[in-house]
């Protein structure tokens, strides 16, 4: 029965693909905890508790068993909530909220993705500090270690992950299963720990320890960091694979958790508990222990390198991000883009981290605010599906997880002047960009006032007949082909240029995650035809293909580009922006030998 568990198609991938951040979590949270207060026997039984119901409650009842059932085609995520809830909502207030609530839950996301590389890499390269003989290896030396280990996983993102990307399911099997057998070997020491699976222990710590207690929650979540991958990263496995691998993940997590404990019970001075705990158990194997760590921080920080690539891509078909240049680094697997402006721009920011910081100790105090945010956030979002649903166990039961997500995240707010405002300013950045993105498109939009397709058509049928018409083909780009963009009323009124079959695409993003259709080309008047491409907000697609497929031959393709002029300050950023952003001609990476861009310019 074990072997047909471990058979389900996907389940080892999983190990690899979404569980490496939440995995690598035993490396530095005891370490930060007991770094924090003093490590006598009822607090590590107060802190085992607390840590192994947080995974119990944040992870397992509030993803696998709440969000997991929430999806669209199997999709999950931040976006994905908020498509599943915009339709269920009555009032524009609510609506509003609701996408202010995704943009925050989304820059929160990308705000932890530059603290994960960070501390997993640089936790795991400290233990260098426990071989005989590096002892004194300067703190100096480990950072620049850390900082090139990410500089090559960063400058590798743009060859793809596939080539290696087999091998990460089942190193992150092998680095679980060192977990359970290290930590199961230090229980033997102390096997009273056992009891702390009581919750009550995780209770009275919190009675008995007062404002300490409840501070002392913002190092618990350390413990649940990723647990949010289990949802966002449901459509590229399955839910079921992913569920699955988690029972044993919690597991493993759950005796390392245990041995750590008990481990701290008899060596109340530790400084570096996972490390210690296995240098002590098997010294002769350490360095190798070492490099299974290193590789599966490495992974840890690839899933959330990936994940960030995703929830951009999102952003972008969603039309809350401006567009960005993506490379398709997978003929077989969708899901594995890069976007180079994205890569850097995060690299930058996880070396400024690791030399502000220097320690992974130091981390820890910047660590834990936007992964509490994240998961509050879609607390919030699932608690209100189920209300308006009418599902009343589950809203009852989603009640319960938002308020321990309240919990856990007003604990944090007191990492603010600590460090938790570097995590912040990172998120703000995000945030900032698709506000002033998303504001500035509605103000683009009602200032180019595009012309109904009903007064386009009585001026082009007066015109097509009487100009000299050019032989062939032209595309011409536009939104919604009811909505005209002016450009093309300039070409054709304006410039008197018209072709033999002009072609009008319109590219709409329809509201489930995957799928691609297209209709044949529609004639609506002689020498005008539209052609309609449906596309998943998820997909990636090529649209040249699709236009072969159609038989759509053509000769020149037109788009339009915005020429903005403003003294504004906030719409001169969303001018640059504008700038900097390719077209979507360019964005679909279509010839560049046919592509005409007209620009018209806009008084903002």
């Amino acid at each position: 029965m074990l072997k047909d568990y471990f058979a389900m198609p996907g389940l080892v991938k999983s190990m690899g693909l979404v569980f490496g951040d939440i995995g690598t979590s035993p490396i530095y949270t005891l370490t930060a905890i007991f770094l924090l207060i003093p490590p006598t026997p009822q607090n590590i039984m107060g802190i085992l508790s607390l840590i192994i119901w947080t995974l119990t409650t944040l992870v397992t009842v509030e993803y696998t068993y709440l969000a997991m059932h929430l999806g669209k085609k199997g999709e999950g995520g931040t976006i994905v909530l908020k498509e599943i809830l915009l339709p269920l909502l009555k009032s524009g207030n609510q609506v509003a909220f609701v996408s202010l609530l995704a943009i925050v839950g989304i820059s929160l996301f990308i705000g932890d993705g530059v603290i994960t590389p960070a501390i997993s890499i640089l936790s795991a390269v400290e233990g260098i500090l426990l071989i005989p003989g590096f002892e004194n290896t300067t703190q100096i030396l480990l950072m620049s270690l850390a900082a090139l280990i990410a500089i090559g996983l960063f400058a590798l993102q743009a060859k793809g992950s596939e080539k290696v990307a087999w091998a990460f399911g089942p190193v992150m099997v092998v680095w679980f299963i060192t977990l359970a057998a290290t930590g199961f070997i230090a229980l033997s020491a102390a096997p009273g720990v056992l009891l702390s699976l009581n919750p009550m222990y995780g209770i009275n710590y919190l009675l008995h320890n007062g404002l300490e207690g409840f501070l002392i929650l913002s190092s618990v979540i350390l413990c649940a960091t990723g647990g949010e991958a289990l949802y966002a990263d449901m459509g590229h496995l399955g839910r079921e694979p992913i569920i699955r691998a988690w029972y044993l993940v919690f597991v493993a997590l759950t005796i390392n958790y245990l041995g750590q404990g008990a481990f701290i019970m008899t060596h109340p001075g530790t400084q570096n508990v996972l490390f210690e705990m296995v240098f002590s158990e098997f010294s002769f194997l350490y360095i190798p222990f070492l490099i299974l760590s290193i590789a599966a921080t490495v992974i840890a920080s690839q899933a959330m390198i990936s994940g960030i690539f995703s929830i951009v891509y999102q952003g972008i078909t969603t039309r809350i991000m401006p567009l960005l240049r993506i490379e398709y680094t997978s003929p077989q697997l969708r899901s594995q883009i890069y976007i180079d402006v994205v890569n850097w721009m995060l690299l930058g920011a996880v070396l400024l981290v690791i030399f502000i910081f220097r320690s992974s100790n130091n981390l820890t105090h910047a660590y834990g605010l936007a992964v509490s945010g994240t998961m509050a956030i879609t607390g919030v979002m699932i608690l209100w599906i189920f209300l308006l649903r009418g599902e009343i166990l589950k809203s009852l039961i989603a009640f319960v997880v938002l308020l321990v997500n309240v919990i856990f995240l007003a604990s944090n707010f007191h990492k603010i002047p600590y460090g938790g405002y570097v995590s912040l300013l990172i998120a703000f950045i995000p945030l900032c960009i698709i506000l002033i993105y998303v504001k500035g498109q509605s103000k683009l939009a009602n200032a180019l006032s595009p012309v109904p397709l009903e007064e386009f058509l009585p001026k082009f049928n007066e015109i097509y007949p009487t100009v000299n018409r050019i032989s062939g083909s032209a595309l011409f780009f536009a939104r919604d082909f009811r909505k005209l963009p002016q450009y093309i009323q300039r070409i054709m009124f304006t410039n008197n240029i018209i072709y033999d079959d002009n072609i009008i695409i319109s590219i709409i993003r329809t509201e489930q995650p995957f799928g691609v259709t297209w209709g044949v080309t529609r004639e609506i008047t002689p020498g005008l035809s539209i052609f309609e491409i449906y596309l998943g907000y998820m997909e990636i697609v090529d649209i040249g293909h699709i236009l072969k497929e159609a038989e759509i031959d053509e000769k020149t393709i037109f788009y339009g580009m915005e020429d903005i002029i403003t003294t504004h300050m906030i719409w001169r950023i969303f001018g640059a922006l504008k700038r900097l952003s390719p077209s979507v001609v360019q964005f679909y990476k279509l010839p560049s030998d046919k592509i005409h861009g007209v620009v018209t310019r806009v008084d903002m």
